[in-house]
C-alpha cells in the first residue's frame, strides 16, 4: 500500500453520469470498445471506476488517499463504501483522447450519494444518461441542478434506450419535451440505442441509425476543445465551446486535432468504426443564465 498525490490527469476527464440502469457501463464499454474492460457491466454496486489509457496494474484508491494494486480478478470484489475510485488501464484509442469515469447510479437507494459524489470533483465534462422511456425525471434534474453550472458548456445529454420507444411521434414528443426542459444545461442533446450501435460491427449504417455516430463525432470535438481549455495558458481565456453543427467525424483521418496543443505528440487518430476527430469551428456566444429547475419529467408529453 502506498499514498500517492491527488490524482491529476493530462488529459480531459469525462464522467459518465445519470440513474441507475440508465446505460452508464453499457456506454464506457461501447466507447472503450466491447470486451476489452476486466469491469463486469452487470455489476450492480461498484465504486467509479476511472478508465484511462495504458497497460499497466488496476489499483483503488480509498477515501483516505491510499493506494492498492490489485489484479483484474479482484475489481469486482472491491468494497464499494471505503473506496473513492478504481483506476483501470486499458489500450483503447479513444482513451487516447481522455480519460473516462464510470460513475455508480446516483439514484441507487442501496448507495450513499457520497460514493459518486467523490470522484465527480475530477470531471472537467461529463455525459449524462437518461432512460428514454423516462427521460429526464425531476430527480435526474435535482441532482443535475447540484452540479457547478460550468460544466454545462463542456456536458452532452444522452436519451438511452432510444429504441424502446416505439412510435415517431413518441420520439418526437420525448425530444422536444427533453430540449425544452434542459435548455442551456448541456452542450447537446442526443438519442441513442446503445445496444444497436455496440452489435452495429462493421456495418455502418445501423452505426448511424443507432444514434452513435452524431454523439461520437460531437465527443470527440468536445474532448479537443477541453483538452485546448485544460492546457492553456492561466491567463488566457477558455475557449468558446462549439454550438452547431459539428462536421462529419466518420471519415479516417491521420492529422492531429487542429485544437490539440501544439507541444503534445498527436496520437493515432484512428478509433474505432473509423471515428477521428477533425477540426470544428467555434461560435462565441454570450453567457446564458441559469434557467430554473424543471417542475417535473418522466412522462412521453
Amino acid at each position: 500500500m502506498q499514498t500517492r498525490p491527488t490524482e491529476q490527469s493530462t488529459k480531459p476527464v469525462i464522467a459518465l453520469m445519470g440513474e441507475f440502469s440508465a446505460g452508464k457501463s453499457t456506454l464506457a464499454n461501447l466507447l472503450i470498445c466491447e470486451g476489452r474492460s476486466p469491469v463486469k457491466v452487470t455489476a450492480t454496486q461498484r465504486p467509479p471506476v476511472w478508465y484511462a489509457h495504458g497497460t499497466d496494474a488496476p489499483y483503488i484508491v480509498d477515501v483516505r488517499g491510499e493506494v492498492t494494486t490489485i489484479d483484474d480478478a479482484q475489481i469486482d470484489d472491491v468494497r464499494v463504501a471505503s473506496t473513492k475510485y478504481i483506476k483501470v488501464f486499458v489500450a483503447a484509442d479513444i482513451l487516447e483522447f481522455f480519460d473516462i469515469i464510470d460513475m455508480p447510479g446516483n439514484s441507487d437507494p442501496n448507495m450513499s450519494s457520497d460514493i459518486w459524489r467523490r470522484a465527480s470533483n475530477y470531471a472537467d465534462g461529463v455525459i449524462w444518461c437518461s432512460h428514454a422511456t423516462q427521460a429526464w425525471r425531476q430527480s435526474e434534474a435535482a441532482i443535475w441542478d447540484e452540479m457547478p453550472p460550468e460544466l454545462y458548456d463542456w456536458s452532452l445529454l444522452l436519451l438511452t434506450r432510444f429504441d424502446k420507444l416505439l412510435t415517431e411521434s413518441d420520439r418526437r414528443r420525448v425530444v422536444a419535451r427533453v430540449q425544452k426542459e434542459t435548455q442551456g444545461l448541456f452542450r447537446e442533446l442526443f438519442p441513442i440505442s446503445l445496444l444497436e450501435a455496440v452489435e452495429a460491427g462493421d456495418d455502418h449504417q445501423q452505426w448511424i441509425d443507432s444514434g452513435a455516430d452524431a454523439f461520437v463525432r460531437c465527443l470527440l470535438a468536445l474532448a479537443t476543445d477541453l483538452q485546448t481549455r485544460k492546457t492553456a495558458a492561466p491567463s488566457a481565456p477558455a475557449p468558446a465551446p462549439a454550438r452547431e453543427g459539428a462536421p462529419s467525424l466518420r471519415a479516417v483521418t491521420q492529422s492531429a486535432p487542429q485544437h490539440a496543443p501544439p507541444q503534445a505528440e498527436a496520437p493515432d487518430q484512428t478509433l474505432a468504426n473509423g471515428i477521428a476527430p477533425r477540426r470544428v469551428e467555434r461560435r462565441d456566444s454570450p453567457a446564458r443564465p441559469r434557467p430554473p429547475r424543471p417542475e417535473a419529467g418522466g412522462s412521453l408529453g
